[in-house]
């Protein structure tokens, strides 16, 4: 289920029974389970299976969480390689102003030279011979009909990216010529052949591969492509994702009242997934209804459908038994990772994927950057980015058993722990520059740790380039 970032409200942590603060996860390690299932009202089936594989839904009496929970690292693997192994899906073809952080799915071959034709690369005199020259009236500009031919000892106004006329050998810069009695043009400098001419081909020829396949179009990739003749681009689809808003409890608007809580996750999911590439087809709400989730689910067009909350085993938790109904194949069933660890991932279709996300709101954060993240990633054939550690400038604690995903700020060479890091808040990681990933057991102070950036700190709102 969702929650607000401040506020978790009574049915906000159903399928989030891990989802606590580290202070509150340590002792939940060492309580019985039968405290556990207290805490939850029910067994946690996120924490069943756990390990990547086709693992199908156990009933309750699983073994302790911490034993079959995928670690951190695992799990990103397998969303990335079941993206990888799911049907491909065929290339189109989109106009250049809707390529931006598509990734070409053909190469990119010049359909014409570049330059086209012999081009004025400055403001000048396009000159024929050695000086000095007779200067011819009117002038050359760019865009405008091919020029007279120049004879010896002739010149001619001409302006920047004009078509040098037929017979020049040079052209000479505004502030390297002086003019003197019959429109006499002289040269103040030296002057060598084809000075300050750009000369056809220069940068490539017709049919030279200018960009290989698997090319991320940034802004520099559409000019390169315009400038070489294209229109339209073949590229690799935007995964299409759909996002399923589980719980009774939640609002939509005003403040919270009678038991009732605003709904953080839907507002903040659909931009998010924008943000790491994908194309939200639609973001539905439909409270705990078992029959109305497993027919959004069987009729979902997209490629990743995301639902929030709901992964526990309470009695209106129906995300598992759903997926159990409907032959889905469970290849994470909870993740080694706080918060958010009663995440999953399952393939429900050949072409189609289901991302199971906490309810807690810093919960699904971790969920979308575990499962999601990756598989959006692979899906549209992004590659992975490299990765890159910094320091901490204090340190941090950590879980027993568990990473943890800590938001921090970037200071100068340092990375700057957050507070309001519990799984229910947002107010942390909506100031944070990315997550840091903290190993189990913590880490000291200066200790360099991997950080992920969160998609719009490098890229801009609504388009991925990582």
């Amino acid at each position: 289920m969702t929650a607000s970032g401040t506020q978790a409200g009574p049915h906000a942590g159903r399928g989030d029974a891990d989802d606590l603060d580290v202070e509150e996860a340590l002792a939940l390690v060492r309580a019985p389970e039968s405290d556990q299932a207290g805490r939850t009202g029910g067994t946690d089936r996120a924490d069943l299976t756990g390990r990547a594989g086709h693992a199908p839904v156990r009933p309750a009496g699983h073994e302790h969480p911490h034993h079959q929970a995928a670690p951190w690292p695992e799990a990103r693997e397998t969303a990335a390689r079941a993206a990888r192994r799911a049907t491909r899906r065929p290339h189109v073809s989109v106009a250049l102003g809707d390529a931006l952080g598509l990734v070409l799915a053909a190469p990119l071959d010049a359909l014409t030279d570049l330059p086209s034709f012999d081009t004025s690369a400055m403001d000048g005199w396009a000159v024929a011979g050695p000086g000095p020259w007779q200067i011819r009236d009117g002038g050359v500009l760019a865009g405008h009909a091919p020029p007279e031919p120049l004879t010896d000892g002739e010149a001619v106004r001409i302006a920047t990216g004009a078509r040098v006329p037929t017979g020049v050998t040079a052209v000479l810069r505004s502030e390297h010529g002086r003019t003197g009695p019959q429109d006499r043009l002289h040269s103040t400098g030296e002057m060598s052949h084809g000075q300050d001419i750009r000369p056809r081909g220069q940068e490539c020829r017709r049919g030279d591969q200018l960009l290989p396949t698997g090319t991320l179009v940034t802004p520099a990739v559409l000019g390169l492509a315009a400038a070489a003749g294209y229109d339209t681009l073949t590229v690799v689809p935007r995964p299409r994702a759909e996002v399923l808003v589980l719980g009774d409890e939640l609002l939509t608007e005003g403040l919270p009242h009678d038991g009732l809580i605003r709904d953080a996750l839907g507002p903040m999911l659909a931009p998010w997934l924008r943000a790491l590439g994908a194309e939200v087809i639609a973001v539905r709400r439909l409270g705990d209804d078992a029959k109305a989730l497993r027919r959004a689910i069987t009729t979902s067009r997209a490629d990743l459908i995301v639902t929030t909350g709901g992964t526990a085993a309470g009695p209106v938790d129906h995300v598992h038994p759903t997926l159990e109904r409907i032959g889905a194949e469970l290849l994470v069933d909870g993740v080694a990772v706080r918060p958010g660890h009663p995440m999953l991932l399952a393939r429900t279709k050949a072409d189609q994927h289901l991302v199971g996300l906490p309810g807690n709101p810093l919960a699904a954060v971790s969920g979308l950057l575990t499962l999601a993240e990756p598989l959006l990633r692979a899906l549209a054939a992004h590659p992975a980015p490299e990765p890159y550690r910094m320091p901490l400038r204090e340190a941090v604690q950590g879980h027993a058993h568990d990473t943890r995903l800590v938001p921090v700020v970037l200071r100068g060479e340092w990375a700057v722990p957050l507070r309001y890091s519990g799984p229910a808040m947002l107010r942390g990681v909506a100031t944070a520059d990315a997550l840091a990933v903290v190993p189990p057991g913590g880490t000291a102070q200066g200790a360099g740790l991997e950080l992920l950036d969160l998609p719009w700190d490098t890229a801009g709102i609504g388009v991925c380039f990582t």
